[in-house]
Parts: structure tokens; sequence; C-alpha cells
């Protein structure tokens, strides 16, 4: 994770003081548990809370003699508590720790980027109802399809965010299991009461059957889910970026005063913010696959997924908290143009009426067949004149639609309100009945 990218709360998940600190909490959590049952003194479990203090340039210092994360935090953790330390970390191994904390910092990372989506789904909730019948063409192909409105595309958005953060919640209490079992999980030298206490405290819930590890499918269940939600970021960022292209230009990211878009042309506006969404979530994606070869560990347990978490926890959240917030902002000052969305609904001549068209013909006795030679032909004709005809016209001046249409009849064909007419519908299935 780098600055640019990186907002202070998440971030602050993964800071050293706040890891080594969840440690603490871990271990004197476990022996208060294990003073209770007896296995240690009572006094020990008090001194550990009352004189237990830690310094990270201290750990960092003794690590590099030790080549041990953590005996470096526990020889750094001693040097506080005194002889009662001889205590902490009883039939505990160091994945007990590992695991538990990172578990931790996956569920604490997960509240805030629930807070994202939180606040992401209400401003596509209001910008849907502010332009709900702001009519737009829908494109299928990139291509001029039927219209729609602006609304329902964002609406389409908070649909989908809306099942985003419905499988955050999943993956959130996938991962939010704790392990103090000992070495390869028998419990052979703790009581599992020690777990549960532990997991208690934490707000964790204890693992079913861990093998000295907490099992990393769990985890790759978790990054898979940051992994969808980056690819909806993108698709309403491409959304976007398409939308600002200066032949569409239906729709544009908010420009600053003072904002550059060029070094070299000084009239340019890119969609800059929609393009880093592009790239960021690319980089989240990436960090799905090195979860997913985690699983297969060797035997009770082997180390080759610490490296890899130790990079993707912090990087995966914090990019995916970044590009939550910048998305949400983009779409709160997205500065949208009814007006060009009317004049590139109207370009063809009237084409995107082409299918009630071709469905009355049918109903007027015609085969389908018949129908969609006689339409296809005429909107062929329209658009290769690039929209100077119209399609209405040509279809009035051929006999064999007339035959069947009257001229009400096809003049009423090319309503726009007739695909209108279940846009609040639409909206109710998605944002509900109020």
């Amino acid at each position: 994770m780098i600055p640019r990218y990186s907002r202070p709360e998440m971030a602050a998940i993964w800071a050293p003081e706040t890891k080594f600190r969840i440690w603490f909490e871990i271990e004197a959590h476990a022996c208060d548990a294990q003073a209770e049952l007896g296995v240690i003194p009572k006094e020990a479990a008090r001194a550990v809370w009352e004189r237990g203090r830690f310094e990270v340039a201290r750990i960092d210092a003794i690590e590099r003699e030790v080549r041990h994360d953590v005996i470096a935090f526990l020889t750094n953790l001693a040097e506080h508590v005194g002889p009662e330390a001889r205590f902490i970390h009883q039939g505990m191994t160091s994945s007990d720790v590992l695991d538990t904390c990172f578990n931790i910092q996956l569920v604490r990372a997960a509240d805030l980027l629930d807070a994202d989506l939180e606040a992401l789904l209400a401003t596509l909730r209001r910008r849907a109802f502010e332009h709900r019948r702001t009519v737009t063409i829908g494109r299928s192909h990139g291509i001029h399809a039927e219209p729609t409105t602006f609304g329902l595309k964002l609406a389409v958005a908070y649909a989908e965010f809306e099942r985003a953060r419905q499988r955050l919640t999943a993956a959130r209490a996938e991962v939010a299991t704790c392990a103090i079992s000992g070495a390869v999980g028998t419990f052979a030298h703790i009581d599992p009461a020690v777990e549960a206490h532990v997991a208690a405290k934490m707000g964790l819930r204890p693992e079913p059957i861990s093998t000295q590890v907490i099992p990393r499918d769990r985890h790759a269940m978790y990054f898979a889910t940051l992994a969808v939600i980056a690819s909806s970021i993108e698709r309403l960022a491409t959304e976007i970026r398409h939308l600002q292209r200066t032949e569409v230009l239906e729709a544009e990211e908010h420009f600053s005063e003072g904002q550059k878009g060029s070094s070299a042309m000084p009239h340019k506006r890119n969609p800059v913010l929609s393009e880093n969404l592009t790239g960021l979530a690319r980089m989240v994606r990436a960090y799905a696959l090195p979860a997913l070869e985690n699983v297969a560990l060797w035997h009770e347990r082997d180390i080759s997924h610490s490296s890899v978490e130790r990079m993707i926890g912090p990087d995966a959240t914090v990019t995916l908290d970044f590009a939550l917030a910048r998305l949400t902002d983009v779409v709160d000052r997205l500065i949208v143009y009814p007006e060009r969305m009317r004049a590139n609904l109207e370009r063809l001549g009237g084409l995107i009426h082409s299918q009630r068209v071709l469905l009355a013909l049918t109903q007027k006795g015609m085969s389908r067949e018949d129908a969609y030679r006689i339409v296809q032909r005429h909107a062929m004709a329209v658009w290769e004149s690039d929209g100077r005809a119209h399609l209405k016209d040509l279809l009035l001046s051929d006999p064999e639609v007339t035959k069947r249409l009257s001229t009400a009849e096809l003049e009423a064909l090319f309503d726009l309100g007739h695909h209108l007419r279940h846009v609040d519908t639409i909206f109710s299935r998605v944002f509900g009945t109020d």
C-alpha cells in the first residue's frame, strides 16, 4: 500500500502498533483464561495486563537477531512484565497469535468497507431518483439499442453494490474465527476453553477445527469477495468513461476549478478518476489469486501463505477502501447532460423504435420473418443516411406497412413513453416501495 491510495483509518488497521496491540490482547486474554483454569497464577495474569508494554523499534531489533517475529514480541513483552512472563504463551504456538490477529484485522477492515458501501449506496440511490425519468439511449455492443433512463443505469449499479454488501457480510463472517489450539491444532497443551475465552473477548468465534493454522479457504473467499466488488467498481467506472467520450458526452466527472487535464492541451477534461478506478480494480482482483493458492498448504501447516498475506491483507483492503470512497465522490459530483442524452437518442432517425413496429406488424397478421425483413430494410436505409431519413416516414410510404397499420397507429409506435412505463415498477423492486 502506498500513501497516494490510502486512507488513514484503514491504513491504521495494518500499522505495526495495531498489530502488536492485538497480539498483546490475545496473549493477555489467554493468560486470564489459563488463570481461571488454574494453569497459571492469577497474579501472573494480572501482571501481564498491568505491566505489559511493547516498543515496535525494540521488537524489530530483536527480530533481526532471532529472525522470528512472535518470539521477538514475546521477548520485548517479557522485558516489561518481569518474572511472571514465563507464564505467557503457555501451550500456544505462533500461528495462534498470527492467525487470530490476521482475522481480527480482516474483520475490522470489512467493517470499514461496509461503511464505504453504505455511503456509495446512499449516493447511487439519490442520483438514481434524481434521474429516474432522464431518458437516454440504452446500448448493446456499444450500439444504440432502445431507450432507457439514466436513473435505471444507476439503479442497476445500486442493485449490484447491494449484492456486494451482502457478499461482504458473508465474507466477514467467514474469517471471523479464532484459533488457540497449539501445535498441529490438537489442544494437547492448552484447554479449548482458552480459545473460547479469547474468541469471545476479541469478537470472534472458535474455529471448529484448525491444523495449527486457520483453514485458508476462509481467506480465499474473503479476498475473492473483494475482487468481485472491485469488478463492480470497474464496471461503473467504465460506463462513466464511455459516457464522457467527446462523441457521447452524456455525463462527465466533475472538473474542479484550477484542475488541468493535459500538460500539452489546455482544452482537455479527461475521466482520470474513473480511469484510476479501473487500474485500482485490477490490483484488487490480482490479490485474489494468491489467496486462492494459499489454500493448499502442506500437511498441518507451512508458511508459504505468510509472505502473501503480509502483502495482500493491507494492500487489498486499503486499495478497495480508497476506490470505494473515490467512486462515491465521482457519482456524487457526476455532471449529467440530459439534453445531450436526448440528442443522441434521436440521432438515428427513430431506429430505436424498430422492435415496436416489428411486433405491431406481427400482431396485425404478418409473419415475423416478413415483418423483420420490411422493418430492417427501412432501418438500413435510415442507418446509411446517418439519420437524415426517419424510419417513420419510410414506413408510412410502404404499402405493405400501411395496409396493416394506420397513420395514427404508426405514430403511436414512436412514443418514448412506452419505454418508460415500467420504470417505477423496476425502482420499487430495487429500492422498495418507500
